[in-house]
């Protein structure tokens, strides 16, 4: 046995047992007459002493060659520290060592493996399975391990099933890029790796599963950032014989379950917000709700007063900044810097300060006198020492850009409180958007996606107008989930790829397993699939995903740890009937 216990479970209830453990080492402080070893493993750290007075030559001669990250095994008593550390739970307690074996010795790390490590992350990245030794690391992967568990035992209570679909499948044209596989024993064809399992999860609805979960790997060839991999995982779920309010129900009680875990606060009904609104209020269609800032439109007040850039602008909409009114023409010229970036794209912005005195003042005083301007802030319900920020020009745009400014101020003036939640659901979405360089409509979630019901007919008369029976799980600005109804009948399947552009013939070749499941009696079902890296990482106050995942690529989608993608031999690409050319 290599040991009788973990380094993270030896207290003073042990005092004068003989024990067994092993680990790595973590640190060595060498006295000569003594010596002090940390020693680590995936529960914690014993200390271990090595003592002249009280160990044989043999033993301390052994014990000076050891090095950090050595595997070791020991065997010895268990005494109490006289210098206690009261930060570990072991702390109260050391081993006096009695028998040493080297298991395996190791080269000098190339970073320090503690919490705060010297290495920077392409180094960690390289030298992975080092830096999982490390607590911030280790402990996120546990961290994601419960949350898993929790999700499968919640799901399984609501009567779902698991069921793994398959990986390898056929390649559709709609969504992010495919990663492709090519088929040996199919020469020029390929198969495509899922971009989410939702053509399956529908036919097993066919099927009469029910209700079906999984916690599934998915891949997109997309361009990366923090949040998002080229593999990353899922919780997929699908339910037959349900209209939206049983998805919704079902799912904000695990998103609530999960919460009141993490936070230990009870969660009631989570409020809901049309696209619409969300658009309107906030600029984008995952507002972070634990702050204010909603948006305020003034054409009505600021227009046909000779500033041009108003009274051309589509829209003028600002928001108020409570309590900045103190801000320096320097921190306000910092932040009109900030939106003039090329990620921003804005070409200024105006500020207007409700004093503390009452008095009210802007960058455009020359245009609006204070009469005037004590009137937008009356819109804005504006307070003394309030700072109101305003933006305009296209509609669409002026929203984006502002609404990526309320995001800058709710970090700068700490309001996004990552130990604070704050979910949301979004919905009634637009069924299509129409794509200027396509020349036709897209579907806004996916094409199984069902109109409501009220809105069939405009697929007919006004596609643009018709709204989806979509929704998406938001939370802490975040999207952590979508989902949808889905069509079930055949004749409104094929409407809807014809207005997304597929010929007859197209839809066969790319649907037609699924056209003809429709006609063997497909009930009423509806689903949604919610991002497992991005919510395990939000419930763990961080947005990053990347440090939640075992083995993540970097920024251009590689693996540096294991250095892939990476070309593969001439006779591989010859069984495959495939043939590399280079671009000159």
């Amino acid at each position: 046995m290599f040991r009788t216990h973990t380094n993270g479970e030896l207290n003073l209830e042990n005092l004068n047992q003989n024990v067994t453990l092993s680990g790595w080492v973590q640190t060595i402080r060498d006295k000569g007459f003594m010596m002090w070893i940390d020693l680590r493993d995936r529960y914690g750290i014993t200390q271990l002493v090595f003592d002249a007075d009280r160990s044989s030559e043999e033993l301390l001669e052994n014990a000076h060659k050891l090095g950090r990250e050595f595997v070791i095994q020991i065997e010895g008593k268990v005494i109490e520290r006289v210098s206690k550390n009261p930060k570990i739970p072991t702390g109260d307690i050391e081993i006096l060592v009695e028998k040493l074996v080297i298991l395996n010795q190791s080269e000098v790390p190339p970073f320090t493996i503690e919490d705060q490590t010297d290495g920077g992350e392409e180094l960690r990245m390289k030298y992975r399975y080092l830096d999982i030794r490390r607590n911030p690391v280790k402990e996120k992967l546990i961290f994601r391990h419960k949350m898993a568990q929790k999700v499968r035992n919640y799901l399984s209570d609501q009567n779902f099933i698991e069921v793994e679909t398959p990986v390898l499948i056929k390649s559709t044209p709609e969504g992010a890029r495919d990663f492709v596989v090519p088929s040996r024993m199919n020469p020029g064809q390929f198969y495509a790796l899922p971009q989410s399992p939702q053509t399956f999860k529908q036919l097993l609805m066919i099927g009469g599963m029910d209700r079906y979960f999984q916690i599934v790997k998915c891949f997109r060839d997309e361009d990366l950032r923090a949040d998002r991999q080229p593999e990353f995982t899922q919780i997929d779920c699908e339910m037959a014989f349900v209209e939206q309010e049983d998805v919704l129900e079902i799912f904000e009680g695990m998103t609530a379950t999960l919460l009141k875990d993490i936070s230990g606060k009870e969660f009631g009904k989570f409020p809901r917000m049309t696209f619409a609104d969300a658009m309107k209020k906030y600029g984008n269609d995952k507002p972070d709700i634990r702050f204010g800032m909603e948006f305020v439109e003034v054409d009505d007040l600021v227009k046909g007063k000779d500033f041009k850039i108003f009274d051309e602008a589509e829209l003028i909409v600002g928001i108020n900044v409570e309590g900045c009114a103190d801000y320096t023409r320097k921190q306000i010229d910092e932040l009109i810097d900030w939106v003039k970036r090329p990620q921003i794209g804005a070409s200024g912005m105006i500020w207007i300060k409700f004093q503390n005195d009452g008095v009210v003042t802007s960058s455009v005083n020359k245009f609006y006198n204070e009469e005037e301007l004590k009137k937008i802030a009356e819109k804005f319900a504006a307070k003394p020492g309030d700072l109101m920020l305003l933006m305009s020009g296209n509609e669409n745009k002026v929203r984006t850009q502002l609404s990526a400014l309320r995001m800058e101020l709710g970090n700068r003036l700490g309001l996004r409180n990552p130990k604070e939640f704050a979910p949301l659901w979004v919905v009634d979405f637009p069924l299509l958007e129409w794509d200027e360089e396509t020349g036709r409509y897209h579907a806004m979630h996916h094409p199984f996606t069902s109109p409501k019901p009220e809105d069939v007919h405009l697929l007919e008369t006004d596609p643009g107008k018709a709204r989806a029976n979509a929704y998406d799980l938001i939370l802490n600005g975040n999207e952590i989930g979508g989902g949808s109804v889905r069509i079930f009948d055949k004749d409104l399947q094929a409407k809807m790829f014809n207005l997304l552009g597929f010929t007859k013939e197209d839809a066969e070749a790319q649907f037609g397993f699924l056209m003809n499941a429709f006609q063997y009696g497909a009930p009423p079902h509806a689903g949604i699939a919610l991002g497992f890296d991005r919510l395990v990482a939000i419930l763990d106050g961080n947005e990053v995903i990347r440090d939640y995942i075992a083995f993540p690529k970097n920024n251009s989608g590689r693996d540096v740890m294991i250095d892939a993608p990476s070309k593969i031999a001439d006779e591989q690409l010859e069984e495959l009937f495939l043939k590399v050319e280079t671009k000159e």
